[in-house]
């Protein structure tokens, strides 16, 4: 199985930056979409952003313009870029990966324990 570990949460002021960060161990061999989800208190998970192994980028509408994903393949990693953040983007982000072939030939998803990130106003 696959394992995902997220960083890079904490408490910031509205209008800052953070940078999450995800990373991927295993037998893993190549991931096709890796991305973040988020879930606000008392609501359900929403999609943030996904990437796929080519490059082609997907975004929640709440964030579109304000966050960037991005991977890196060689490390098997996904970052989460966040700015301009708001009080409403407080949430637990979690990172997920789909398509995942591991050296066994396996394919497999998984899910990360998830990171907080509180925005203050």
């Amino acid at each position: 199985q696959v394992q995902l570990v997220e960083s890079g949460g904490g408490l910031v002021q509205a209008g800052g930056s953070l940078r999450l960060s995800c990373a991927a161990s295993g037998s893993i061999k190549s991931i096709n979409v890796m991305g973040w989800y988020r879930q606000h208190p008392g609501e359900q998970r929403e999609l943030v952003a996904t990437i796929t192994s080519g490059g082609s980028t997907d975004y929640g509408d709440s964030v579109k313009g304000r966050f960037f994903i991005s991977r890196d393949n060689a490390k098997n990693m996904v970052y989460l870029q966040m700015n301009s953040l708001k009080p409403e983007d407080t949430a637990v982000y979690c990172c997920n990966v789909q398509g995942v072939r591991t050296r066994t030939g396996d394919m497999v998803n998984a899910w990360g324990q998830g990171t907080q990130v509180t925005v203050s106003s």
